[in-house]
């Protein structure tokens, strides 16, 4: 992910990205590689809460 995409981002916004992320989440093969990288890596966050739910549950 390159950092002059992510330091054109506030922390506001990123904010806002994230949590949209997390709103709209779906699965990996569903995600549009257009969506800014903070969506993306967001969404990545998530697989791996799943993927942890998944293992302790």
């Amino acid at each position: 992910m390159g950092s002059a995409l992510l330091s054109e981002v506030d922390f506001i916004e990123e904010l806002r990205l994230r949590r949209w992320a997390r709103e709209n989440y779906v699965p990996t093969d569903e995600r549009d590689t257009a969506w800014h990288p903070i969506i993306l890596e967001e969404m990545r966050r998530r697989d791996g809460e799943v993927s942890e739910a998944v293992l302790v549950g």
